[in-house]
């Protein structure tokens, strides 16, 4: 896994990394949107253009927000 979207994303969706991701491997979620693992190219343009600095390189996810890491991982497991 590549980058995680953590905790500012809940109930705001904006989507502005949905437009600039060249690989469409944002998706949404019922609470949040979230980045397809397997489909990601690591060009990190989503992190740029997210209003509310909710997008991290997962080594990089802040410690009070690591389940985002998990709950990631989980929604496509789940797919």
């Amino acid at each position: 896994m590549a980058y995680v979207i953590c905790e500012p994303c809940i109930g705001v969706k904006d989507k502005s990394c949905q437009e600039v991701c060249p690989v469409n491997c944002i998706v949404e979620g019922e609470d949040q949107l979230y980045i397809d693992p397997s489909l990601c190219i690591d060009c990190s343009l989503c992190v740029g253009v997210c209003p509310v600095s909710a997008i991290y390189f997962q080594e990089d996810v802040p410690d009070q927000w690591k389940s985002y890491i998990d709950k990631n991982a989980n929604f496509f497991a789940n797919k």
